[in-house]
């Protein structure tokens, strides 16, 4: 009989240095000696596989997935969040009230830190402290962006771009994101952002005619990875959230039509920087669904990607909550709501 492992036993890991990120289907998640494992059919035989689940940030259940009471208490004890999703990553999706689009089981505690939930609605409810902070996500998402795409294991996998193109584009949306007079035009200089990323993501890697298409509607294999990648980067998000116990409805940019929008926001700090490109090369080389995913989980981990979207997180709470006793009204006086 295998020693069974007490919870107690794990040693703690902070969310953002865990290096793992799953994408599980056609098995069954349990606990069996104490460990937490999926297991998977081979002809009559069982083949169990161990989690590092104090390694762990989270865990997608995709196609012919079942998980056990007990896994989940174990993986909730552990700060691992879960969630049901399709084939491949995409759509995301569980049994609850949460958006359908960003629908995660998040461990539960009554003592986890509410610091920086008190520093976010100290500037939520004021429409120009919210588009301050919306402001540095994407001046901090360019940052990102700019030394990603400069970055030397980029261009040993084919993605060269032209570091002086790269640089004036930067530059350009830096001062209009500045300039931005309200979230409405943030929105659309992300769009024009977007687009022109993709435009130099083609010319770098001599992809050919390029457009994307709505979720899920692309049948080639550039858009069918960003849909699988931009899910990961969604998982990443959804944990330095939670982290930081900050309730995913409190968006600074896409709070106005998601109700997990604030996912949606942490997640545009690194999709850029690091899904995009890995997109186009996979798509180069011909990469299937498996070696994409294998090829994103390792660049997310290399890049400290979750690391940086919480200290992002962290930088905006305090940064505007500051700003925000700067600027406080006079006693008596309200703020503005979104």
């Amino acid at each position: 009989m295998p020693e069974e492992i007490r919870p107690t036993d794990l040693k703690t890991i902070l969310h953002s240095k865990r290096a793992n990120l799953y994408y599980l289907e056609h098995c069954r998640v349990l606990v069996n000696g104490g460990r937490v494992e999926y297991v998977t059919d081979a002809g009559k035989r069982s083949l169990y596989w161990n989690i590092p689940i104090a390694n762990t940030t989270s865990i997608l259940l995709g196609t012919g997935t079942s998980i056990t009471q007990a896994a989940m208490r174990e993986l909730a004890k552990a700060g691992v969040l879960v969630g049901f999703c399709g084939g491949g990553g995409t759509p995301l999706f569980c049994a609850t009230e949460v958006d359908v689009e960003v629908a995660w089981l998040l461990p539960q505690s009554e003592y986890r830190s509410t610091q920086y939930l008190q520093s976010w609605v100290k500037f939520w409810f004021d429409d120009d402290l919210r588009l301050a902070a919306a402001k540095q996500l994407q001046q901090l998402r360019l940052e990102r962006l700019s030394q990603a795409w400069n970055a030397r294991a980029l261009r040993e996998a084919g993605f060269a771009v032209d570091a002086n193109h790269l640089q004036t584009l930067v530059q350009q949306f830096r001062t209009l994101i500045a300039n931005a007079p309200d979230v409405t035009a943030l929105l659309t200089d992300e769009a024009r952002l977007t687009k022109a990323l993709f435009k130099l993501a083609v010319q770098a890697t001599g992809y050919g005619d390029f457009t994307r298409a709505k979720r899920g509607m692309g049948t080639d294999p550039a858009n069918r990875f960003l849909d699988h990648g931009n899910y990961l980067a969604y998982g990443l998000g959804a944990t330095a959230t939670w982290v930081l116990g900050l309730p995913h409805g409190l968006a600074v940019l896409h709070g106005k039509t998601r109700r997990g929008g604030l996912v949606f926001d942490a997640a545009d700090l690194i999709k850029d920087a690091v899904i995009l490109p890995q997109a186009f090369v996979s798509a180069m080389r011909g990469d299937d669904e498996q070696s994409f995913r294998r090829h994103c989980i390792e660049a997310l981990a290399r890049t400290e990607s979750l690391d940086f979207m919480i200290e992002a997180l962290q930088h905006i709470a305090t940064n505007t909550a500051q700003l925000a006793q700067q600027t406080a009204a006079p006693a008596g006086a309200t703020g503005g709501t979104p």
